[in-house]
């Protein structure tokens, strides 16, 4: 299913959001520098979702090939968790951006707090409209946070155009997989709805890189690794983790819990590399 068939977020009311999202964990006690799904890499794997969560950043880091002279730009840069774990794995230098003030302030502080404000710095920006000059970056990553952006291949002409030639581009996305259900679970729409997400077109994902000026890297479908292992993780009971507040909703029946996609195979995710010719 194509975005244009779907609900486009709105950029500012993504930022509010996750402004309420930020603002909540922070008061209550969940607060985690990472807000991604993990990633384990045999199914069998005992590793705790916090470990699987960074392994995913490793993936990304590891198909990002960049070193200490590298400026990254962490594309939807939530709270930093990730960005300074690129940092300090690869020693490059690191901008981030997020159309969320909350997490912005949040992910600066975190840099301060590190050690790493230096090497990381953090900004209100729209990926819709770059606020970088052409050829500014090495490389850029968005980890689970194009799904969360109105026009996928405005976002990725943009992601080229600040890319140098031979920069690299590493994101995920997420998407339906086949064979595709009729009618669609309801439980992904009732996702897509709370989270403001829409779904890539897997199958056009190549055409629409090369129409963004990128060439593609690698395009794997990641699910199995992924998906329903969050999903089983987050479901395990936390006190307060079903208040309805944190969302900023009262309608208690289309809140989304992630018991709700258990068994939902069919909801996939993507990850994707390119290069800037």
């Amino acid at each position: 299913m194509s975005d244009t068939a779907q609900t486009l977020p709105v950029p500012e009311a993504v930022g509010k959001l996750y402004d309420r999202l930020t603002l909540t964990a922070l008061r209550d006690g969940t607060f985690n520098p990472n807000i991604h799904i993990g990633f384990w890499d045999t199914p069998d794997s005992k590793a705790p979702l916090e470990e699987a969560v960074d392994r995913l950043t490793d993936v990304l880091i590891e198909r990002l090939l960049v070193g200490g002279t590298d400026h990254v730009l962490d594309l939807g840069c939530g709270v930093g968790g990730p960005g300074l774990r690129v940092v300090e794995r690869t020693g490059a230098r690191l901008t981030g951006i997020s159309i969320s003030e909350e997490q912005v302030k949040t992910a600066n502080r975190l840099a301060e707090e590190a050690g790493r404000a230096d090497r990381a710095v953090f900004r209100r920006a729209d990926a819709m409209e770059l606020p970088f000059e052409n050829g500014s970056f090495d490389a850029v990553m968005a980890l689970e946070s194009i799904i969360h952006m109105p026009d996928r291949e405005q976002v990725l002409t943009e992601v080229a155009r600040v890319l140098r030639p031979g920069g690299r581009l590493v994101l995920t996305d997420v998407f339906e997989r086949a064979p595709r259900k009729t009618p669609r679970h309801p439980s992904i729409d009732k996702f897509c709805r709370n989270f403001m997400v829409t779904l890539a077109d897997a199958d056009g994902y190549v055409a629409m890189l090369h129409r963004a000026g990128l060439r593609l890297r690698g395009l794997l479908d990641i699910t199995e690794h992924t998906m329903q292992r969050t999903f089983e993780e987050l479901a395990r009971p936390v006190e307060g983790a079903d208040r309805p507040e944190a969302l900023g909703q009262t309608n208690l029946p289309d809140l989304f819990h992630p018991s709700d996609m258990l068994g939902v195979d069919e909801f996939g995710c993507l990850l994707v590399a390119a290069v800037r010719p």
